[in-house]
């Protein structure tokens, strides 16, 4: 079981307010649903609060979701928790229609699915069936990247592992369906999407793959403001081995990202804080 404690004053109009909540109680679901889509829940909570300490969540917006093993379904955060608060237990689990298969009761905060990213994840897992992660970011350096006019540029040897990334222009915030078309056309067979005026975007096979992924998209978009604010003269590498790096970075020519350090920053999680497991 995961607590929550409440502590309840009144305000002067005599309604009841919450103050002093520290943790959010949800029932366990350990031992009640299948043992893969529990690993699921658990690798995706662990992704959250990773997510957190590494300095890519948004307050309570933005979204990470997986799909569930075997399933036309996904899972979501509850609007409303903080990227430090998720455990596997709170997710909630959406179908590719919006329908809620299960959310937990969250008594007077009645938390729900956030519109936009039921609409961007939605769509990326319904048209690709090899993703099983996608992760979306509003940080500082993903979103001024997104707004540059060369957007991504391959500065570094990490930067050329993006070389490929797709770019999707805004077209306000995604809340309506008419604009999965556009954002699975843009992104295409890749994995990396820049949303122009937005912020970046990751969907790949696994969670492990996902924070891999996302966690080097910020590193190279935050280097790339650095040497762009130094005011000095920039050394291009040529095309052709910017090229051939990419390729280096691909997953035909290497084991997936995120397998070898994933079960380390598990670890890492289980030293600080291991709730999100609960």
């Amino acid at each position: 079981m995961c607590r929550i404690s409440f502590n309840w004053t009144l305000t002067a109009n005599g309604e009841g307010g919450m103050v002093n909540q520290t943790t959010i109680d949800v029932p366990s679901l350990h031992g009640k649903i299948s043992d893969a889509e529990w690993n699921a829940r658990v690798n995706l909570a662990a992704c959250y609060r990773l997510f957190d300490i590494y300095g890519m969540s948004d307050l309570t917006a933005n979204h990470i979701s997986a799909r569930v093993p075997g399933e036309n379904a996904f899972l979501l955060n509850p609007y409303g928790m903080l990227y430090e608060e998720i455990t596997a237990s709170s997710l909630i689990k959406v179908d590719e229609s919006g329908e809620v298969l299960y959310s937990p009761d969250f008594g007077e905060l009645e938390y729900g699915i956030n519109r936009a990213g039921y609409v961007i994840h939605s769509a990326v897992h319904a048209a690709r069936n090899d993703v099983g992660c996608v992760a979306h970011t509003h940080t500082v350096a993903g979103m001024a990247v997104s707004a540059l006019a060369e957007g991504l540029m391959p500065l570094n040897q990490t930067a050329m592992r993006f070389a490929a990334a797709a770019y999707h222009d805004f077209e306000g915030v995604v809340l309506d369906d008419a604009e999965k078309a556009t954002l699975v056309r843009d992104l295409g067979r890749e994995s990396y999407l820049i949303l122009r005026n937005h912020g970046l975007l990751v969907a790949t096979a696994t969670v492990a793959e996902a924070f891999n992924a996302m966690h080097r998209f910020e590193q190279v978009c935050r280097a790339q403001l650095a040497a762009l604010a130094s005011g000095r003269e920039l050394t291009m590498v040529p095309h052709e081995i910017v090229e051939s790096t990419r390729r280096n970075y691909s997953p035909e020519t290497r084991r997936p990202f995120g397998v070898m350090e994933w079960p380390a920053m598990l670890r890492k999680l289980n030293r600080i804080d291991p709730s999100y497991a609960a």
